[in-house]
């Protein structure tokens, strides 16, 4: 199976996530991984709604397949790590990370250095196996 790979950027309107969960399954149908689909949807909303929640600029989504792992990330203009922190399960904020860690096979970041016109940030990406 040869690797692809999807970049969608999106703006800082909360509307576009779900844009973006309906790119993502139609990304995910074409390239016959439908196992995916659902925790997909999930780890990219938790990703693209803290950017889009987080910070003033504009964010993507990124998603690629390589061999056996399947990886999304998502691009924002904020530079500060991400931080897990406790949520209570009535909380309605807080709990994205949490749930990126508890779904995904591996998860990490990185800071996004700036090439002179602003586009620093970072990119919080996680894995799931194409084997589910």
């Amino acid at each position: 199976m040869a690797p692809w790979e999807y970049t969608l950027y999106i703006p800082n309107d909360p509307r576009a996530v779900r844009i973006s969960r309906r790119t993502l399954r139609d990304i995910l149908t074409t390239h016959d991984l439908p196992a995916l689909i659902e925790p997909a949807e999930l780890l990219a909303s938790e990703l693209l709604s803290n950017a889009v929640r987080h910070t003033k600029g504009p964010a993507a989504l990124k998603i690629r397949r390589s061999g056996p792992s399947f990886r999304l990330g998502a691009w924002d203009t904020d530079s500060t790590p991400p931080t897990a922190s406790p949520a209570a399960l009535c909380d309605e904020h807080g709990r994205g990370l949490n749930i990126v860690d508890a779904y995904a096979d591996d998860w990490g970041w990185f800071k996004v250095n700036g090439n002179g016109n602003g586009n620093g940030g970072k990119y919080i990406w996680c894995e799931l196996s194409c084997d589910r």
